[in-house]
């Protein structure tokens, strides 16, 4: 007699619910999740719902030469190239692209007369931030942009023009710096400074002064404002400044604007990929980087993303003194073995603090971390380039 036939046994895999990976073991997926740092943050697909890194990998899943069929096919005919959202027609993409596409910031200065021609007006300071004008649910949003000249026989880099607006883009103090050392390259085809420009301008002691003004609380000297940048820290190392991490926001670091291999990609890229439109095609304008910057960091604040679980009871804190803490570290082996992928994903945190949560804070929030930076920066207010 035939022994009896047994059909294979199919073979069961683990399958993660945020990029759709697949493992053989559930011990593999879990060393998967832990090391992935996947969330309900993380850029993804509005027709698949598939995880990506950044939002570069979302647009290549969507419409790049490997793209999903299925995907690119509704997001040809319903989808925004500019913020990769999905809508429910045609009819509905063509109102939703006329808000998403912006302008051109228009240039600043007195009397229809630009910053650029008006080379001797060294200072502008037009707005205060003691208005209704920043996020009312959060903390005050301050733009800064920084354009270098090269200075001293080794051509350092020196901040010679620095700007800062608010986030409804009004110009908080704009200045000419004068280079403490002897300037050996203008940049003049890229900053479009000339030494006139530094007739009339501030001394970088004042004007860091000024800048500490408006990024720390006059009263109890301690920084109250989120500080938005392209490459920040070249620009606080250019002006000697330091600021606490967890206010900083940089749009060249931020990983979902970053490419696909987590490169930074130039201000000029994101603003014409996110934005849509184009900057920088001539000299550069700080107030320019500045608009940049504040609208891309406002779209990504802006995103709107499933609420996560902060409370105590949770178990899951989000960071621990500005250090993300990853929800699996509440949990032992035996826990996580027991999970579903659905509900690893569920317990699982960024590894970055996504700008969403900005809109989430309370304007009261604890920034005693801010006092060993303010001691750090009298330090460097005594120490001169020149040796003095």
């Amino acid at each position: 007699m035939d022994p009896k036939y047994e059909p294979p046994q199919t073979l069961t895999r683990s399958k993660c619910s945020a990029c759709y990976k697949q493992y053989k073991k559930n011990e593999h997926l879990i060393e998967h999740m832990i090391v992935s740092y996947h969330s309900v943050h993380d850029p993804a697909c509005t027709v698949c719902k598939k995880h990506c890194k950044t939002l570069e990998s979302v647009r290549e899943h969507l419409s790049g030469p490997l793209a999903k069929a299925d995907c690119m096919k509704v997001f040809v005919e319903r989808g925004c190239i500019l913020c990769l959202c999905i809508f429910d027609s045609p009819d509905v993409l063509k109102v939703h692209e006329q808000n998403c596409r912006l302008s051109p910031a228009p240039p600043i200065g007195f009397g229809g007369t630009t910053l650029l021609e008006k080379s001797t007006q060294s200072e502008m300071e037009i707005t205060s931030l003691s208005g209704e004008s920043c996020c009312n649910q959060g903390l005050q949003v301050v733009a800064m942009d920084c354009e270098m000249v090269a200075v001293g026989s080794v051509g350092s880099d020196a901040c010679a023009r620095v700007c800062l607006i608010d986030e409804d883009e009004n110009v908080l103090f704009h200045s000419y710096v004068k280079p403490e050392l002897p300037v050996k390259d203008y940049r003049y085809e890229i900053t479009g400074i000339t030494e006139a420009h530094f007739q009339d301008g501030l001394s970088l002691k004042r004007v860091r002064a000024k800048i500490k003004e408006i990024l720390y609380d006059a009263e109890s000297w301690k920084a109250r404002r989120i500080l938005v940048g392209h490459s920040l820290d070249n620009d606080l190392l250019c002006l000697r400044l330091t600021y606490p991490e967890h206010l900083k926001r940089d749009t060249a670091i931020y990983p979902p604007l970053m490419k696909t291999n987590l490169v930074s990609h130039s201000l000029k890229d994101l603003t014409r990929t996110y934005l849509g439109y184009e900057i920088q095609t001539g000299t550069h304008d700080p107030f320019e980087d500045c608009v940049a910057v504040m609208r891309l960091y406002k779209r990504m604040r802006g995103q709107v993303h499933q609420n996560e679980d902060f409370s105590p009871s949770s178990g899951i804190p989000h960071s621990i003194n500005g250090f993300v803490i990853n929800g699996f570290d509440a949990y032992d082996t035996n826990d996580l073995m027991k999970m579903s992928p659905d509900a690893l994903l569920q317990i699982s945190r960024p590894k970055y603090m996504c700008w969403c949560l900005d809109s989430k804070q309370a304007s009261d929030t604890d920034l005693d971390s801010s006092s060993s930076v303010a001691s750090l920066d009298k330090i460097l207010d005594g120490f001169s380039l020149s040796g003095e």
